[in-house]
């Protein structure tokens, strides 16, 4: 499970860090010609999805706060939530199917979010030191 949740985590590190950066870097004439939401808002939207990325990543490379790793996966399955519902209702002349896309995302980030919580979090280990602290 643990190495499922790695690769999982990667692929949307990946993801949200791409779709962060181009979201973020694109001039705003580029953005509201494309998106109806204000411009403002979509960078906020970009900054989260680079943070919610790293926080994919970081904290279990590096073996600091990794309880950041739920919390975030859950935040971003919020947010490809919301993008699932505004491409489903057609908005900016969007394909209503492909809304499948955000949806694969949200389902994909509430797996790393429960996975991380429940089934196989990170930073839990056994060993020495584990059992150290017990007694």
């Amino acid at each position: 499970m643990n190495r499922t949740l790695w690769i999982v985590q990667g692929l949307l590190a990946a993801l949200f860090l791409f779709g962060g950066f181009v979201k973020l870097t694109m001039p705003a004439e580029e953005l509201a010609a494309i998106c109806s939401l204000p411009v403002p808002f979509v960078r906020f939207i970009s900054v989260c999805e680079i943070l919610g990325g790293l926080a994919m990543l970081l904290p279990g490379l590096l073996k600091i706060r990794t309880e950041l790793t739920p919390i975030a996966a859950a935040g971003l399955t919020i947010i490809t939530l919301g993008a699932t519902g505004l491409t489903a209702a057609g908005v900016d002349g969007a394909d209503p199917a492909t809304a499948l896309f955000p949806l694969t995302a949200a389902v994909l980030s509430a797996f790393v979010a429960y996975g991380r919580w429940r089934l196989a979090p990170l930073g839990r280990t056994t060993g020495p030191a584990v059992a150290h602290a017990a007694s």
